[in-house]
């Protein structure tokens, strides 16, 4: 088994999880506070950049002062051993990019609910005086439990136009027009890029996309984002126009913050096509020139050669004469750069030839365009005079107006359908001899669910007999409030029906731990069952995972009292059972129910099995047994048996004598016993036939 991994003295790494473009991230543990952490540690080329470490750290370090729930929190940063790393939460989940992917385009309900989770974040780290610069959907995560969070804050800000390599392509297609340019930044630069996700959350896609980076920046400078509708033709109308107002080129047309963004945001969930969202008219034209060093600078930071003079400008003038010379013409350039340029200081004493201070072709157009609109008033002012001198009656004039006359003639008035329903409108268009098409339903100002709120053609317009009028059925007044059921006990499936049946247009689920509702079956909604919401509001229906279970601590082999602390602080309870265990010391774990690494519920009962030792046995008196009687009363008490014969005269032969260790002693179960068992009293030696008969006389003679 190799060594674990240690990162900053408490960080253990425990598995690779991804990789980026600047930093691969590793499942880790702190082994401080024991919890799972993402660790994010920077890539070769980024730590042997001493000016990107600098700023990564710094930035880092504020990173980790945000505290907020829609914010991958950074709980770290450092470096060890020329390692350069970051310490985060860990979540587990998808990215938001990987979601569109999956499922291709986003819901309104959903877009928006996205959006307004990362706006909070943003808002916070606003707050906070930290712009993330890097917002993306690779860069925001959605969590297992439906959370969204916003990642990377403390890595953005450290990308220079020298760091930026592998990671550009991504980014370039969210960046700002002032990011591409390399110019300054700031929380609206977030809301640009805001935008650009908003647009690929509801459409699939990027609006801007090309061979290079270098042309997908350019893209953001120059082009006009193209209608999210265009993509996604059900669009409402409110999140496209904040699709949009998000996205402007000029900062100040964008929103001014992210609580203004949120607002409109919410809004839109509450009147989907209303107009609600107000973008500030242009004040300048279109079309952005670039100058020299703003192409130098975007072509050093996205990759690509330092371009060449005739490369930025690919401009034809018609207006142009043959013989001005070069001098004007590149002086002319600088003029354009200067207006266009940001960061580039006006100069409003700059004079061209002749000490003119205006463009010679704007001022060429100028006149042009005087010249049109004159001859347009004239000819108005010569149509006027004719027509009031009489030169235009009569003649086909008139005959047309008998033709019109005559189409008129049994054409029929379309009546009124306002108000009415279906059923009544339709017997009411029978009448004039025309037929009723219901085109759509929506919600209306005016008119009731089921009456009709729009015709097409209107009243008393003239049709022919057998025409179609359109009519649109309300689905209930705008803003109209409907009572939330109470669907606890309700299937998840159940739940959603009933919900949907009411009209609520936004039903989502979450789950959550309930121990008194089955697994799988409704617990309530958000907002609370009886009270009122519109078709809008977002109806949350939370579905019971049922009891939470937890991960139930591996405490075999550990001493009791160490084992018990383990399991309590776990959330268990624990019950001792103790047995004798030949294999495992006293006083120390045998064995545990469930068994470690098993999932149990949150305050069930973990049993373990705690060894007695090795058991202990006294030894009986065997005494006068036989030897078979001996032996297996021995081995019936857990005990091996040796045995011994040996001659004793007090003892008869086959019978036990004694054991060692003798009777009474406590041994441990398995111990050998020697059993000693007689063979009767030793052989008498036989006498010498001479000495025995000469013994006889002897005693004859005495006798």
């Amino acid at each position: 088994m190799k060594d674990a991994i240690i990162i900053g003295k408490r960080y253990e790494v425990l598995s690779k999880i991804g990789a980026g473009g600047m930093a691969d991230v590793y499942k880790g543990h702190d082994t401080k506070l024991d919890r799972n952490v993402a660790i994010k540690v920077l890539k070769k080329e980024y730590r042997e950049d001493a000016n990107f470490v600098d700023k990564f750290i710094s930035e880092a370090q504020s990173a980790a002062g945000l505290m907020h729930p829609n914010i991958v929190n950074v709980y770290d940063v450092g470096e060890d051993r020329g390692l350069y790393y970051m310490v985060m939460e860990l979540v587990e989940g998808i990215t938001l990019k990987d979601y569109i992917r999956k499922k291709g385009k986003l819901s309104h309900p959903e877009t928006v609910s996205i959006a307004i989770q990362v706006c909070n974040g943003l808002g916070a780290a606003h707050a906070a005086g930290i712009v993330h610069r890097d917002i993306k959907p690779h860069n925001i995560i959605i969590s297992k439990d439906g959370k969204v969070k916003v990642t990377d804050f403390g890595i953005a800000k450290a990308i220079t136009s020298e760091t930026v390599t592998t990671n550009a392509m991504g980014s370039v297609h969210y960046t700002s027009p002032e990011q591409a340019r390399g110019g300054y930044s700031d929380a609206k630069s977030d809301i640009y890029s805001m935008g650009i996700t908003l647009f690929e959350m509801v459409t699939g896609r990027v609006p801007f996309d090309g061979d290079s980076t270098v042309s997908v920046a350019m893209k953001h400078i120059q082009e006009d984002i193209t209608l999210p509708t265009v993509y996604a033709p059900d669009l409402p109308y409110s999140l496209e126009q904040i699709i949009l107002k998000c996205t402007q080129k000029n900062v100040e047309r964008r929103y001014k913050n992210v609580d203004e963004l949120i607002k409109d945001l919410k809004h839109s969930l509450i009147d989907p096509e209303g107009h609600f969202v107000a973008i500030a008219p242009e004040g300048t034209a279109e079309t952005i020139l670039i100058n020299m060093d703003d192409m130098n600078n975007i072509r050093r930071r996205y990759g690509g050669r330092k371009p060449k003079r005739e490369e930025v400008y690919v401009q034809e003038d018609e207006e142009l004469e043959e013989d001005e010379d070069l001098e004007e013409i590149e002086d002319e350039e600088d003029d354009y750069e200067e207006a266009f340029d940001d960061d580039y200081p006006r100069k409003s004493n700059r004079r061209r030839k002749g000490g003119a201070a205006v463009n010679p072709g704007m001022s060429k157009l100028v006149k042009i365009l005087t010249a049109v609109v004159g001859a347009i008033i004239l000819l108005i002012l010569i149509f006027m005079l004719l027509k009031a001198a009489g030169l235009f009656k009569g003649g086909t004039g008139d005959l047309n107006e008998d033709q019109n006359t005559e189409e008129l003639e049994g054409m029929i008035d379309v009546p009124n359908l306002l108000g009415l329903t279906k059923e009544e409108a339709e017997r009411k268009l029978a009448a004039y001899d025309l037929v009723l098409s219901v085109k759509a339903g929506r919600e209306s100002e005016q008119y009731e669910e089921g009456q009709i709120s729009e015709q097409t053609p209107a009243e008393g317009k003239k049709v022919e007999a057998g025409s179609t009028v359109e009519v649109v059925l309300s689905t209930g007044l705008i803003g109209a409030e409907i009572e939330i059921p109470d669907i606890s006990g309700m299937s998840e499936d159940q739940a959603k029906k009933a919900l949907k049946e009411l009209g609520f247009e936004a039903v989502t689920s979450d789950y959550l731990f309930d121990p008194d509702i089955d697994e799988g079956d409704a617990i309530g909604t958000q907002p609370s069952a009886h009270s009122k919401a519109t078709k809008k509001t977002p109806i949350i229906v939370q579905i019971s995972k049922g009891v939470e279970k937890f991960e139930v601590p591996n405490v075999s082999g550990q001493d009791r009292s160490a084992a018990e602390s383990a399991l309590k602080n776990a959330g268990f309870q624990v019950s001792v059972k103790e047995e004798f265990s030949d294999s495992v010391e006293s006083g120390k774990v045998i064995s545990q129910s469930p068994s470690g690494g098993k999932k149990a519920d949150d305050g069930s009962s973990v049993e373990i099995v705690v060894s007695k030792g090795k058991e202990k046995v006294t030894i009986p008196n065997v005494g006068w047994m036989t030897e078979s009687e001996a032996t297996s009363t021995l081995q019936g008490l857990g005990l091996n048996v040796s045995v011994v014969r040996q001659n004793d005269s007090t003892v008869s032969s086959g019978l036990c004598i004694e054991t060692n260790p003798y009777q009474g002693q406590s041994v441990d179960k398995g111990t050998t016993v020697t059993l000693y068992v007689s063979t009767g009293p030793a052989a008498t030696p036989t006498p010498d036939p001479g000495t025995q008969q000469q013994q006889q006389t002897t005693g004859g003679t005495t006798g």
